[in-house]
């Protein structure tokens, strides 16, 4: 994996929040990523080249660590040396996590292979000039070393196109090799042989105060059990114990500071935001811990950086919607946007579906870093969320609503509206349901699918109210009298407070009742304030009576009709 990869891995796992480089190696080029020394990279041009770069940038690691006890990952004398050894392996087929520590347990136990085998000499192993005397158009592709099942081939794609190197299925099974034939003896002849590797690679510590701790502990702590020595399995249980409980820790603030600094203001709702970044960073700093001071090798690494990895994931997820929600928040603030609106709600809708969008691309994305098949992935999502719709409809069907009032905005928080047997106020549009303060001053929640599928009647956009009368007079009153009564009404109507200048006030005999005369009397007010209506209305009611006053013309009261029976003779009323 060339340095640019290197480099595009830290940033991806930063925002993703999951990767800790932890190999032997692979922790030596990521501390030196940014060094300015320069040096030689691997000579991979041909399986001589190759085989030749790899044993001498071993031997070379090896002279360097034999008078250390532990491994000093800053300096800069390791840092190319691990950097030509990784070069000549093809990790390609191993997924992300694993890459760096399987990579520097490939390295030693193909090192661990070479040294108990008899090699050829280097003038039969071939070069370039080899492969350009093979006669075929491709040249060589493929080369094993004689007695092993150690493979060199070229690389056909990718960036290190044309290069010769440890093909993927010798890192893939280098550690099997190496088990079958750890029982041989090292080679006594021939290239130098790094003696003991394997073991210092699993039992050295990675630190010089871990290194002085583990000098004074009693021998059987340095004994290997299950594939570590004693001191490191109780290294592992005292950092697991330790991000356990930093966890627990983390979630109990949580709880207790979010109850108190929500609401408080935007600063202090961005502030909760720490804990759960916090909860990131432990798995992390667990695997940290396990590679670069305990020095942890071989599946019990895999394992805790596997679960590492997924913590950080899962958790990076709830960093991504918790982010999300408040960057939504900080937006609504604004005093143009009111706060149960529905430009409010339309904001909260895309900042969740874009921090799902976000969360989708960090499980996938997550997923492939840790090895899990994309095509699985993606059926696994389908599966769950074909369940999760099924179990979901009745929300479904809100949420679709809430889409269609957010598009159609038939209605506001403030404005009055009425629908079936509710008449009231918008009090909040929410991501399920629309809340209404009901004329009677109770609160009326009704699920945002039956508001977009139902008829509304909104009142608070009218631009004005109009009001239809019916004044009776008496059907004795003379017709002088019904004009003058007419008159009247249009006097106190004409260019009244409030007049609609498109809509004049309307005044007209219009009907003969049974018991009277009836006068249509219709007008228009603006602005449509419901309690100025009322009392412009008042007035207009008060006027009219002192004008049919004057004029000594009377209202004709409802008719009323009463039928009386005479009870038949013997039977009590």
């Amino acid at each position: 994996m060339r340095h640019e990869n290197i480099i595009h891995s830290h940033l991806r796992v930063f925002c993703c929040t999951a990767l800790c480089v932890s190999n032997l190696f692979v922790g030596i080029v990521a501390l030196g990523a940014d060094d300015p020394i320069a040096f030689q990279p691997a000579d991979t041009s041909s399986p001589r080249a190759t085989l030749k770069s790899f044993i001498d940038s071993v031997n070379e690691l090896y002279r360097r660590i034999q008078t250390d006890k532990y491994l000093d990952r800053g300096s800069p004398e390791f840092r190319p040396l691990a950097r030509r050894i990784l070069d000549c392996l093809d990790v390609s087929e191993l997924p992300d996590f694993a890459k760096g520590q399987f990579a520097g347990e490939v390295a030693v136990c193909l090192k661990e292979v070479l040294d108990r085998v008899e090699l050829p000499p280097w003038d039969e192993i071939p070069d370039t000039k080899a492969i350009e005397n093979t006669g075929s158009p491709d040249g060589l592709s493929r080369w094993r070393i004689p007695g092993t099942r150690i493979t060199i081939g070229r690389i056909e794609q990718g960036p290190q196109r044309h290069q010769y190197l440890f093909t993927s299925g010798t890192v893939d099974r280098a550690v099997e090799y190496y088990q079958d034939m750890r029982y041989l003896p090292y080679r006594t002849t021939g290239l130098e042989v790094s003696r003991g590797l394997y073991r210092w690679y699993f039992s050295a510590p990675g630190h010089p105060l871990v290194a002085a701790v583990v000098d004074r502990l009693p021998e059987w702590s340095r004994e290997q059990r299950f594939g570590l020595t004693v001191w490191k399995w109780q290294g592992i249980l005292l950092a697991l114990l330790m991000s356990v409980l930093l966890m627990a820790v983390t979630y109990r603030l949580q709880n207790f500071f979010t109850t108190r600094w929500m609401g408080k203001g935007l600063f202090w709702n961005w502030l909760t935001i720490v804990f759960p970044l916090a909860a990131v960073l432990i798995p992390i700093g667990f695997a940290y811990v396990a590679d670069h001071y305990l020095t942890v090798r071989g599946t019990p690494l895999y394992i805790i950086q596997f679960g590492a990895d997924l913590t950080a994931f899962l958790t990076a997820i709830v960093v991504v919607i918790g982010i999300s929600n408040r960057i939504a928040e900080t937006i609504i603030a604004s005093p143009r946007i009111h706060p149960k609106g529905l430009d409010a709600q339309l904001i909260r809708i895309l900042s969740k579906l874009l921090s799902l969008l976000a969360a989708a691309t960090i499980f996938l994305e997550g997923g492939r870093y840790l090895g899990i098949p994309i095509t699985t992935l993606l059926a696994g999502a389908g599966i769950g969320g074909l369940a999760v719709a099924l179990a979901a409809q009745s929300t479904l069907k809100d949420l679709l609503g809430t889409m269609m009032i957010l598009l159609d905005k038939p209605y506001r928080v403030g404005e009055r509206i009425i629908l079936k047997q509710y008449d009231g106020i918008v009090d909040e549009i929410g991501l399920r349901s629309t809340k209404l303060r009901l004329l009677t001053g109770h609160m009326a929640s009704i699920p945002n699918d039956l508001m977009a599928h139902t008829e509304i009647e909104n009142v608070g956009r009218r631009p004005y109210i109009r009001r239809v009368s019916d004044i009776r007079i008496p059907l004795d009153t003379p017709r002088e009298k019904v004009e003058q009564a007419i008159a009247e009404i249009r006097t106190a109507l004409d260019d009244h407070e409030g007049m609609v200048p498109e809509f004049p006030p309307r005044v007209y005999f219009n009907d003969f009742n049974p018991d009277s005369f009836n006068i249509r009397v219709i007008y228009w007010y603006t602005p449509p304030n419901y309690w100025d209506f009322l009392a412009f209305s008042e007035k207009i009611n008060m006027a009219i009576m002192r004008a049919f006053a004057q004029r000594q013309i009377k209202f004709s009261l409802p008719l009323r009709i009463t039928e009386t029976t005479k009870n038949p003779p013997g039977e009590r009323s």
